[in-house]
């Protein structure tokens, strides 16, 4: 199977797990007919917005950072994050993410499944 760019959706989608403001959502693949995804998009999210606390249970987020620049809080940690890093969230953790630049942050968010 071959999905086009242009043929996947895109949602503007606002105050995501009660973060702030409008972010652009593009589903890369859906989660039908996969068997293996929950999750596999990208998110753009400009300045001062962001991504509300969430945990996750019996699962892994991962975020895959594109372009820009943000801040992930896991468990109360920050950490600046940048294109080519990497934010794994699982085991019970909460995590968020925002962007206080000028440049939108861009990233892959991707949570696998086991079935």
């Amino acid at each position: 199977m071959v999905i086009r760019k242009e043929d996947m959706p895109v949602q503007n989608v606002q105050n995501v797990r009660d973060g702030k403001g409008t972010l652009r959502k593009q589903i890369i693949a859906p989660a039908e007919p996969s068997v293996h995804l929950r999750l596999f998009c990208t998110f753009t999210i400009p300045k001062g917005c962001s991504i509300g606390p969430h945990p996750h249970e019996g699962e892994v987020e991962y975020y895959y950072i594109l372009s820009g620049e943000g801040i992930v809080t896991e468990d109360g940690v920050e950490s600046v994050v940048k294109a080519g890093d990497v934010s794994i969230t699982g085991w019970g953790r909460v995590h968020t993410i925002r962007n206080e630049k000028d440049e939108d942050l861009v990233f892959v968010a991707l949570i696998p499944t086991e079935k």
